[in-house]
């Protein structure tokens, strides 16, 4: 199961018409886009919603803003491996940061698990099912849908104790006999968890917009590790161009993407970034996240959405692991989630961070 209709506002509709009709070249790279009246009077919608899908498109690098001039597409197919054009340089070293983190209301969180404490009882001691509790998948579930426009079943999900433990998982799934590619430079523990885990590891360089299409040409893996959203440590997010020439590079090796979302909700815009998961046709995306970016990094809680097809070989090798995190905190992140709560939390970092700009 993929991604389903969902009712959407409706600058986001006008946002997902104009990135269709880019991506498939209706407007064609360099193109200026319709002004904001002619395109609002098209539509029968106001000005300001034009903006907010046009501010939306700039913000994830398929159209620019010039200076009284209006829009122009910047994305491109010609930038696929295929073309092989000239790659821009790596960040400096002085721009590299560390992932941020923004404290998540202790008011709110404390009176979260007192709710949970009395309301689910003795249910706090009962063992986790292997993948994790179902209350918290649903919950998972729904947010990825509200968010992010993924529509996948509970059934897809796999709760673990932090990225590191789903790492390890996902080395044991797709197997030691095929070599992995990940990003340089990239978070260390990421390399060493599927180094111990028995897994070759190819290191591509990266440039100011994702992974270098020469190094992704050169690359003899089958699986590809991204951060697209802020890699860590060099700060990159992958535009628009590099997360479908991502997707176009497992599809030509049927190999696998594993799209390390840690700190995506902590984006300036007012949606979340588009996901490999969400924008790939075929069934070859696994979808990491975790609470520590959100919440607290004493949160050791992650979640992987599987693609279908890979289901029955998870269930078959890897079911029998039994799940990591405590039943308690699955039931208080299900009830921050299902509350709004950890929405709003995030709605604010958001805020905050769009003012500090």
């Amino acid at each position: 199961m993929k991604t389903e209709k969902v009712k959407k506002p409706l600058y986001i509709g006008i946002y997902e018409f104009l990135r269709e009709n880019i991506v498939s070249g209706a407007y064609a790279y360099g193109s200026r886009l319709p002004s904001k009246r002619e395109l609002a009077a098209e539509k029968g919608v106001s000005v300001i919603t034009v903006e907010h899908a046009y501010g939306l498109l700039d913000d994830e690098g398929y159209v620019e803003s010039r200076e009284r001039s209006g829009y122009f597409v910047i994305y491109r197919d010609s930038d696929f491996i295929s073309s092989m054009k000239s790659e821009r340089a790596l960040l400096p070293e002085t721009e590299l940061s560390a992932p941020h983190t923004y404290e998540f209301p202790y008011s709110v969180l404390a009176k979260t698990m007192r709710r949970v404490l009395l309301d689910y009882d003795k249910r706090i001691l009962i063992k986790s099912p292997n993948a994790g509790c179902d209350e918290l998948r649903h919950a998972i579930a729904q947010y990825l849908k509200r968010s992010s426009g993924i529509a996948v079943d509970k059934k897809q999900i796999v709760i673990g104790s932090g990225a590191e433990y789903l790492y390890s998982l996902i080395a044991q799934l797709l197997g030691k006999d095929v070599s992995f590619a990940l990003e340089n430079p990239s978070y260390s523990i990421i390399r060493r968890v599927y180094e111990a885990s028995g897994v070759r590891c190819e290191m591509l360089k990266m440039g100011a917009d994702g992974i270098r299409s020469s190094e992704l040409e050169r690359s003899h893996a089958s699986v590809l590790h991204v951060t697209p959203f802020n890699s860590y440590p060099s700060g990159v997010t992958a535009t628009a161009t590099k997360r479908r020439e991502y997707i176009a590079w497992a599809k030509s090796r049927g190999g696998y993407i594993i799209e390390d979302n840690y700190d995506s909700e902590m984006t300036v815009s007012t949606k979340n970034e588009d996901t490999l998961f969400s924008l790939s046709d075929d069934e070859n995306i696994i979808y990491l996240n975790t609470f520590s970016q959100t919440i607290s990094r004493s949160i050791r809680v992650g979640y992987m959405v599987l693609p279908l097809k890979l289901l029955e070989k998870f269930e078959q090798t890897l079911g029998f692991y039994s799940c990591t995190v405590p039943v308690f905190e699955q039931f208080v992140l299900a009830e921050l989630i299902s509350s709004g709560d950890f929405e709003r939390h995030i709605n604010r970092v958001r805020r905050a961070k769009r003012k500090k700009l």
